[in-house]
């Protein structure tokens, strides 16, 4: 087995703690689901957020939607840079997979689909 990155954003409506916690739930609940993931088989989640949403950390949602209490989360800024997409949560998750790099599917939602416009296979 090893361990892969799975990539994701999406981005909210408004700096308000429902819309942000929504978000990163649907996020994240997707990326499980497109992925097949087993909850055993997640090691870690690191988020980020751009400066201008500070009403809750992602990681919340994770926690108290989801009820996914047993793994390790950070949350992050993300570093401005003049004319970046705003309002965007970012995560990456850590897996333990015995898929190849080219069979994980990277989750972008909302405006963030224009962040990875490589990525045509699954974009909700």
């Amino acid at each position: 087995m090893k361990v892969l990155a799975i990539r994701g954003a999406t981005t909210v409506v408004s700096n308000n703690k429902e819309d942000i916690l929504n978000e990163s739930a649907k996020l994240i609940q997707t990326i499980i689901i497109e992925n097949l993931l087993d909850l055993d088989d997640i090691i870690s989640m690191c988020f980020t957020m751009t400066n201008d949403l500070d009403k809750v950390y992602p990681s919340v949602a994770v926690r108290e939607i989801l009820n996914i209490t047993d793994i390790p989360m950070l949350n992050f800024e993300e570093k401005y840079i003049e004319g970046s997409l705003r309002m965007c949560i970012r995560v990456i998750m850590y897996v333990n997979s015995e898929k190849s790099k080219k069979d994980i599917k990277h989750i972008y939602l909302n405006d963030s689909k224009d962040l990875r416009k490589d990525l045509v296979e699954i974009q909700l």
